[in-house]
């Protein structure tokens, strides 16, 4: 329900992570969603921030796919091969409706967005406009949602964490999801405090509107059902939230802090 520094519980064991200039190599299972097992498709990142998908959905049939961009963002072009016999190939180019490397739909889902702000923390600086908290959101959200993003200072931040948590401090995000069953609408709460925000980007050394990103990010996967208390569950909801990011042009929100 909350993050601390990288947004993981220091009990936890972290999986030892590539070096920066490393070829990273991503499983999606049928879902999209980045898993260690059952391989849907295949995504080659490379340094310099370029990637390849391979698309192993149709492999039953012999058929496997190398997609691409394609110029209308909510198509994918594709090469797809079938091995006819040890001699012959055949080739075909497709374009088709796509979804994203996370799962989440190519048109994103809805949203019913309602953005406030605690005393005096409208000004603050770094608080990110609406229209980049909108895009952010979206970038995480499976199906439409109505959700609250709250601004808040420390005193409610302590407060909010005393009363529903236990805890007589200030976290860095609160996610209070509302759906009681897998089919019911996704709807929740999330609130950022401001201080903490502000001190853990400058401590972690990161901008702070990655910060602030990765958090509604994070919020936002909570307020779908996502947890992080089991090692799996962590790393499936990290994997998600560094692909989320980096599509959206931010650097993986868990690498090493550099000295």
């Amino acid at each position: 329900m909350t993050t601390k520094s990288s947004t993981k519980s220091a009990n936890t064991k972290r999986p030892a992570r590539p070096a920066a200039d490393a070829t990273r190599v991503v499983l999606f299972d049928a879902d999209g969603r980045a898993r260690k097992a059952s391989a849907h498709a295949l995504r080659i990142q490379l340094a310099d921030g370029r990637s390849l998908t391979l698309d192993l959905s149709q492999a039953g049939d012999g058929v496997v796919a190398l997609l691409a961009e394609h110029t209308d963002t909510r198509q994918q072009a594709g090469l797809l091969v079938r091995p006819d016999n040890a001699e012959a190939l055949s080739v075909a180019v497709t374009a088709t409706p796509i979804v994203t490397t996370t799962g989440t739909p190519a048109t994103p889902a809805e949203v019913e967005l309602d953005v406030q702000f605690g005393d005096g923390v409208r000004k603050r600086p770094g608080v990110p406009a609406r229209r980049q908290i909108e895009k952010w959101v979206q970038s995480a959200l499976y199906a439409d949602a109505t959700l609250t993003v709250r601004f808040v200072d420390e005193a409610e931040g302590r407060a909010l964490n005393r009363t529903y948590r236990g805890k007589d401090y200030a976290t860095n995000v609160l996610t209070f999801a509302y759906a009681e069953h897998a089919d019911d609408p996704v709807t929740g709460d999330i609130v950022l405090c401001c201080p903490v925000v502000e001190a853990e980007a400058k401590q972690q050394k990161k901008a702070l509107e990655a910060h602030y990103a990765h958090l509604i990010v994070h919020g936002v996967l909570h307020a779908q059902g996502y947890e992080h208390e089991e090692d799996g569950e962590a790393e499936e909801m990290e994997a998600i939230e560094t692909e989320t990011l980096q599509a959206l042009g931010f650097n993986d929100p868990y690498a090493p802090i550099r000295e």
